[in-house]
Formats: structure tokens, sequence, C-alpha cells
């Protein structure tokens, strides 16, 4: 067998043993405000502690280069190129004329 496949099976005999253990829980016994609680704290703790991570993210984070200063930085790089294409333009042309 596969090894994905047997993973995919795996987590899906997981999941449904999880689901009935909560059915059971939750409707059969007299645990049902403990686990109720348990579940909406774990959700909420789950949810929240997302959302602090990208607003941590998002306040920590530089904010990027206007494109104003990358198309500046572009065209000294682009004025760079040229002049030293000219330079081995004219050394070459030297060169030939010297031989």
């Amino acid at each position: 067998m596969n090894r994905d496949k047997a993973v995919g099976i795996g987590l899906l005999v997981i999941s449904i043993v999880i689901i009935l253990a909560y059915i059971y829980l939750t409707f059969f016994t007299p645990y049902t405000t403990l686990v109720l609680q348990i579940t909406d704290t774990l959700i909420i703790i789950v949810v929240f502690g997302i959302l602090a991570w990208v607003g941590y993210a998002l306040a920590t984070t530089p904010p990027p280069k206007p494109i104003e200063e990358i198309e500046k930085e572009i065209e000294a790089e682009l004025k760079k190129l040229e002049e030293e294409t000219k330079q081995e333009q004219q050394n070459t042309q030297q060169q030939q004329s010297q031989q």
C-alpha cells in the first residue's frame, strides 16, 4: 500500500474515533459542561493566537520601499550598465585599432 494512502486512512480513522468520542462525551456523560468548556477554550486560544501572530508580524515587519525609490535605483543601475558597456566598446575599438 502506498504510504500516502496509509497516512490518509490513519487520519480518517483517528478523526472518526475522535468525533465519536466527542459526541459520546458531549451527550451521554455527566462531563458535558466540562467538555464544552475545554473545547470552547481551545478554539479561542487557537483563533486568537493566530490573530495575535498576524498582528505581531504586521507590527514588526518594516514597510516596503516606495515605488519611486525603487525606480531611481533601477535607473541608476541602468546608467552604470550603459557606462560599462560604452567603456567595453571603447576598449574593444582601441584594441582593434592597435592591431
